[in-house]
């Protein structure tokens, strides 16, 4: 699972944050099996470690992804029509398995196709360099897009802008990303840069706070009515934990809260 630049995908701790990293530049990061195994680890990583509270996913090189290598994974595929997850593993389109219960934020450079766009839609805040190009190719494969992008996409970026590039396979740039929702913001500077910015500052607030609101609004997009209801029930478990006594006090005392996650 090793490149000449190392392991497929990185893996880094820099305090309540998890760096993973798409590590196979040579193929423009390309998806194999291989690859796809150790993301997937690295999301299951991130969903029990209490101490993370948020993952960064970002690529080495100059190039997100070039999406997935079907040379390589194109069996699996041909046999099931899913990819395995391993043991210990969580999908990180969140499509056969839960979705990662903490916040990902994600940062992209140069190409950004197929399950990498799947996997923008699929991360709570994404910060795209100005050079990136996106595009969902797999209906000039003969195939479909089946890590999210037919049920996420439209709901982002609304069906007729999403029919237009989902059905042509066309290429688009950053800021056409960015009027579809598929992108938080575009940037000059690194991506990576900004998103460990925006991610140490979720990370500074109440885990266990930040973890309901994102389970919450995830909710909402399938059942308003219910997720209503399910508020209070929310807030109260909330409001049972110690780290509301510490936004408390940090609030009475106008002094910055250190959350604990319990």
């Amino acid at each position: 699972m090793t490149t000449e630049s190392g392991p497929k995908v990185t893996v880094e701790r820099e305090g309540h944050l998890l760096l993973i990293g798409l590590n196979r530049p040579e193929k423009r990061n390309a998806a194999d099996g291989d690859m796809l195994e150790l993301l997937s680890l690295a999301y299951g990583e991130l969903d029990r470690d209490p101490d993370l509270r948020v993952g960064v996913v970002f690529a080495h090189g100059a190039h997100f992804s070039a999406g997935l290598d079907l040379v390589d994974v194109g069996p699996s595929l041909q046999a099931g029509g899913t990819l395995p997850i391993p043991d210990g593993g969580l999908d990180p389109w969140g499509i056969s398995t839960a979705q990662v219960s903490k916040p990902v934020v994600m940062a992209i450079q140069g190409t950004c196709f197929t399950l990498g766009v799947e996997l923008a839609l699929a991360s709570d805040v994404v910060i795209a360099h100005s050079d990136s190009v996106f595009a969902q190719l797999e209906v000039a494969r003969g195939i479909l897009p089946f890590g999210g992008a037919t049920t996420r996409m439209p709901m982002s970026a609304g069906w007729p802008q999403a029919m237009r590039w989902l059905l042509t396979a066309d290429t688009f740039d950053a800021p056409t990303a960015l009027k579809m929702n598929i992108v938080t913001e575009v940037v000059e500077a690194n991506p990576l840069s900004r998103a460990r910015e925006i991610a140490s500052l979720i990370a500074m607030q109440a885990p266990l706070a930040v973890q309901e609101t994102l389970a919450s609004a995830r909710a909402a997009l399938t059942n308003r009515t219910a997720e209503h209801i399910e508020l209070g029930h929310r807030l109260g478990r909330l409001m049972a934990t110690k780290d509301v006594q510490r936004g408390l006090q940090a609030f009475m005392t106008k002094q910055a809260a250190s959350f604990e996650g319990n």
